[in-house]
């Protein structure tokens, strides 16, 4: 049964019409099915925040306070839904400030898109106000990335894109578009463009990587096994309880050590308690001070 809360897919439009780059990128989201995106308007990347208006009952923008913030809820968005999050940042600083959620995505395995806006192609490599070499930049920390400076590449590149993003281990891929290839119009968008990508789906297991890490955990005595995300992404949960099962050491030890970390937080706590509530030492009546209970009357010295 699906969600209520969850829009229908709106269909693309036709792919004849004349579109704008701005448009496209727009029509690439809805064709992608998101449906949430997340980012700040600069004015590199405005024509795009001009050409959503259209689009506003389809793709829902959540205007954040921060780039940063705007890539790290694009990862959250990520990873709660399944989908690809989708992040959006103006050219300089705007698109520096996505740089930490785009390397915590490609730390992580998050499917994350950014796309940032970029001088004017005539304006690359000039020092022109605001710009940046952004691509450069996320190279390390990207599955792909790409400088568009043409309208007419933006069907293929954006495809692409959320490919790259979705397959395999999932990543980040940076798309940088120029003002000027937002503005430009194109009269017949080529969607069907075959996608220019090397796959990794069939490449072969190391069958015998794998059969001698198996043996190495089989023949330690403390084998231990560091799953994280990709797991759940891979919804192969059962499988590696299947897996771990038989090494049943490491789960052992770990509650050994819970219980032993438990008996001795119990027995700290006791030993402030009986502290806490132990009476203050005082003379006793053989020692001339008052009888265990009394209380002695204050003493007062004669003047001389």
């Amino acid at each position: 049964m699906t969600s209520s809360s969850a829009p229908p897919a709106a269909p693309a439009p036709p792919a004849t019409a004349a579109r704008t780059g701005a448009q496209i990128i727009c029509d690439a989201l809805v064709r992608e099915q998101v449906r949430v995106i997340f980012g700040i308007p600069g004015g590199a990347i405005m024509p795009l925040y001009h050409a959503l208006w259209d689009y506003r009952e389809r793709v829902h923008h959540v205007l954040c306070r921060h780039e940063q913030g705007a890539g790290h809820a694009a990862e959250g968005y990520a990873r709660a839904s399944g989908q690809v999050g989708v992040c959006i940042g103006t050219s300089g600083p705007g698109a520096t400030n996505l740089v930490t959620p785009i390397a915590d995505a490609w730390m992580d395995g998050t499917p994350l898109v950014a796309l940032t806006g970029q001088v004017s192609s005539a304006l690359l490599g000039t020092d022109a106000f605001q710009e940046v070499d952004i691509t450069g930049i996320t190279v390390p920390i990207t599955k792909h990335n790409y400088l568009v400076t043409r309208a007419e590449d933006l069907p293929r590149v954006l495809t692409e894109a959320f490919h790259i993003a979705r397959s395999g281990r999932p990543g980040p891929v940076h798309v940088d578009v120029t003002k000027d290839a937002q503005l430009a119009t194109v009269e017949h968008p080529e969607w069907d463009a075959p996608i220019r990508v090397r796959s990794t789906a069939d490449a072969p297991l190391p069958l015998a990587a794998l059969h001698s890490a198996a043996t190495l955990l089989r023949q330690s005595r403390r084998p231990l096994i560091l799953a994280g995300n990709g797991v759940i992404q891979a919804n192969a949960t059962a499988e590696l309880l299947d897996f771990a099962q038989p090494l049943l050491v490491a789960p052992s030890v770990l509650r050994a050590m819970f219980a032993s970390a438990m008996r001795r937080a119990k027995s700290a706590s006791r030993a402030v308690s009986r502290r806490s509530n132990a009476p203050s030492k005082q003379p006793s009546a053989a020692e001339g001070g008052p009888p265990c209970g009394s209380i002695s009357a204050p003493t007062t010295q004669a003047s001389s």
